[in-house]
Formats: C-alpha cells, sequence, structure tokens
C-alpha cells in the first residue's frame, strides 16, 4: 500500500504538490491522471524519496521509502525509460541493478523473457528504440518480484501489441494482490486497465474514486444529432425542450440531447418531418470525465481559433 498524508512540494514560491492525501490499495490497478503540469512526476518522485516534501509524508506499506531495508525487493518503479548507461546491455544493466540489491541473478533471464527482451539481452541499451527502453525499464521494476509497483507512463513509445501486453500485465500483478500504481495520459487505456483514479490538477486532489463512480459522476450519455438545415436544428431543439430533454451544441450540424433515447428522437424527427444526418448513442466515457473535471486546471493550454 502507497500512503500519502498532507504530501506538499513548493519550489520557491510555487506550489508543485498541494497537500495530497490519498492511498494507493493493494489488489487493484490505481491510475493516476492529470494535466501536464499537474505535479504527477513529482509526486512519484516523493513517495521514491527522490524529491524531499516541503510538509507531509509517504509511507509504502506503513514505512518512508529510505527506510526499506531492500528497497527493490519491496518497491519497483519504472519512472524514466532512459535512465540507464547507454553502453550497457540490457542483460548486464539487469544484472548490476540485481547484485547491487542482493537480488538473485536469475531473476534476470526471468524478467528479461516476462518483458519479450530475451533475444536482444546482449544489446547496448543505447541502441533500444522508445518502446524497447520502456520494456527495460519495466523489467527493472518486476526485478525483486516486489509488493508495491509504480510505473509513471508506461505505454510510451509501444506499438498496439505492445500496449495490451502492458495493459495485462499491469491486471495480473494486482490479481496477484500486489498494489499497482500507473500514470497515464491515454484516457481510453486507462478505462481499460484502472479499477481505481486518482485524479490531479496543478498539484491539488480533484478525484479518488473507482473508475465507474467517476465516469458517472463527472460525465453524461446522450443522443448526437446531425441535421443538414439550420431550420430544422431549431425546431427540433425546441421540441425536446418542451419535453424536458436536455439539449445543447455539438459541432456545426450536430445537437447532444440528454435524458432521451435514440428511438424517441428519431420518432419525433419523423413527426416534425426533420431530415436527418445522423443519430447515434453517446455513451459516458473516462476521456469525457476527464476533460469535464480538469478543464479549469489545465495550466499549459492551446489556442483553438481557426488559423492558430
Amino acid at each position: 500500500m502507497i500512503t500519502l498524508q498532507g504530501l506538499t512540494k513548493r519550489y520557491g514560491e510555487k506550489t508543485v504538490v498541494n497537500d495530497l492525501t490519498f492511498r494507493v490499495e493493494p489488489g487493484q490497478v490505481t491510475g493516476f491522471l492529470g494535466p501536464n503540469g499537474a505535479g504527477k512526476s513529482t509526486t512519484m518522485r516523493m513517495v521514491l524519496g527522490l524529491d524531499r516534501p516541503t510538509s507531509g509524508r509517504v509511507l509504502l506499506d506503513g514505512k518512508p521509502y529510505a527506510e526499506l531495508p531492500h528497497p527493490l525487493w519491496e518497491v519497483g518503479a519504472l519512472l524514466e525509460a532512459k535512465a540507464l548507461h547507454p553502453g550497457r546491455s540490457a542483460g548486464k544493466h539487469l544484472l548490476a541493478m540485481a547484485r547491487s540489491n542482493g537480488i538473485p541473478a536469475r531473476r534476470v533471464e526471468e524478467v528479461l523473457a516476462t518483458v519479450g527482451l530475451t533475444d536482444v539481452a546482449g544489446k547496448r541499451a543505447g541502441q533500444f528504440s522508445l518502446g524497447m527502453g520502456q520494456r527495460l525499464g519495466i523489467a527493472g521494476a518486476l526485478l525483486g518480484d516486489p509488493r508495491v509497483l509504480m510505473f509513471d507512463e508506461p505505454v510510451n513509445g509501444l506499438d498496439p501489441d505492445g500496449v495490451r501486453w502492458v495493459r495485462q500485465l499491469m491486471r495480473s500483478l494486482a490479481a496477484e494482490g500486489r498494489t499497482v500504481f500507473v500514470s497515464s495520459h491515454l484516457m481510453s487505456e486507462m478505462q481499460l486497465t484502472a479499477d481505481q483514479l486518482v485524479v490531479i490538477g496543478k498539484g491539488k486532489l480533484l478525484a479518488d474514486a473507482s473508475i465507474d463512480e467517476f465516469i458517472a459522476g463527472h460525465s453524461r450519455s446522450g443522443v448526437s444529432v446531425r441535421l443538414p438545415r439550420r431550420g430544422d436544428f431549431d425546431a427540433l431543439s425546441r421540441r425536446l425542450s418542451e419535453r424536458g430533454v436536455t439539449v445543447e451544441p455539438g459541432a456545426e450540424d450536430e445537437l447532444i440531447a440528454h435524458g432521451t433515447t435514440v428511438a424517441s428522437v428519431g420518432d419525433l424527427a419523423y413527426e416534425l418531418g426533420v431530415r436527418l444526418h445522423g443519430l447515434t448513442e453517446q455513451t459516458a466515457s473516462l476521456e469525457q470525465a476527464y476533460m469535464e473535471l480538469t478543464a479549469g486546471s489545465v495550466e499549459y493550454g492551446v489556442s483553438h481559433k481557426a488559423g492558430v
């Protein structure tokens, strides 16, 4: 288990992490989400003792990282895939980690097989692609067979097969009763992987909930209606509103109707003689819920004006 208690980190006058308190429980995959600059990487670094908190503390199964007698046996982490000696082979890199932590050398072959790098064990790590580097970093995290695992953007650089493999690996590790804490910007993948979500924005905790609770609480399903004529758009929108349906604009030729069904909208359009170009049910998604929650926490926004 990972326990954060009032965790705060300031650099001068800038507060990067602001009074974070939450727990990452064993036996499930906990997704760690937030916009760029939200403080996710800094939080993970403080969990591992790489950055010192300004205030608050982090406990790993009840102890600070610095007090763990055999860290790699208890906590495995991938924070930066390229944080290794480029001149060493994958096998030698892992062997050095194993020997320095009293881990049996046989574990090197085992984790190389787990991540699919057995055939390139003798290749210099500096010649690895980003995806291969990610696999090697995951191998390093698994080396001590730890109960707590942390991964910062583990699917960066991986092809679709590799992304699916990481998803299956995360879920299998959680199924073994391990604590699995994963950050990612891929909402669709996180929706398939995570059981629990922790969301931060500008260093503050925005949500700590199961993924189903999070989606239900921050997004709405609806019906997407595409109409080629503006007059029809207004007529259908007005009639839907009269029936208690919440209507909002979508794309240029689209309206979104909440609290109704595709069949009901289609029947009403038929009654009004309205021509439709599309009628689609929209289901609630993690991406939609995340964007709604973090809209006010995006630190590095971009302009969406035409031509910009």
